[in-house]
């Protein structure tokens, strides 16, 4: 059997020269994030922004939801991907975060696909749900608050169409899920999440050893 390839800076790097297509626009972005508290571990890789967009073109979206914006890296991957009458709504709880990614969405010429709402994504949710109907959305990705995460897939599953993804960031959380010692409240969450993702015969399901965990499910 063959087992996971411990991820050395070395390898990082050459992973990064052989595959990672970036340009001044992401690059300046993610310097910004980083310098930022916390931001560095908040902020989604450039490999996985660079998925993220593979994905949104592999689906054929034209529409995308996004819960959890912060800086917003991972919405402009996203919402370069789409075709150019695309859109993507992406939610956070505040607009001092998104506020730094929206000049870099304009620089990249994709400010008119991006949707941002601001408050309580539960509310959020809801307010889609009332606007647009169940199965209105081709992918969903979800990298937000971890208490919420059972909570914000169940309504991301209803808010996307049979067929589509969801993908949902930080379902290892640093490697916590596997210590029986983390009992902390976003662990226990993310654990409640992947347990309802096994069972859940609404989709079908791959857990990526990627980053922090990259979870795929795609609606049946």
């Amino acid at each position: 059997m063959a087992y996971q390839t411990t991820a050395t800076a070395e390898l990082l790097s050459y992973v990064r020269e052989s595959s990672l297509r970036d340009d001044l626009v992401l690059r300046e972005l993610r310097e910004v994030t980083a310098g930022l508290p916390a931001g560095e571990a908040m902020q989604v890789m450039a490999e996985e922004g660079q998925l993220l967009g593979l994905l949104v073109g592999l689906t054929g979206a034209r529409s995308v939801l996004e819960i959890g914006t912060f800086t917003g890296y991972s919405t402009l991957c996203m919402a370069r991907a789409l075709p150019a009458d695309g859109r993507l709504v992406t939610c956070d709880l505040d607009e001092r975060w998104p506020g730094i990614g929206a000049e870099y969405w304009q620089r990249a010429g994709v400010g008119d696909r991006i949707d941002l709402r601001i408050g309580a994504a539960t509310d959020t949710l809801a307010q889609l749900l009332a606007e647009r109907g169940p199965g209105c959305f081709d992918l969903v990705f979800i990298d937000a608050d971890k208490p919420n995460y059972p909570r914000y897939y169940e309504d991301s599953l209803e808010l996307t169409r049979p067929g589509g993804l969801i993908v949902i960031d930080n379902t290892l959380f640093f490697g916590r899920v596997a210590e029986e010692a983390a009992q902390d409240r976003d662990t226990v969450a993310v654990r409640e999440l992947n347990r309802l993702l096994h069972r859940d015969p609404r989709v079908d399901l791959s857990l990526l050893i990627m980053a922090d965990g990259i979870t795929l499910a795609r609606k049946l």
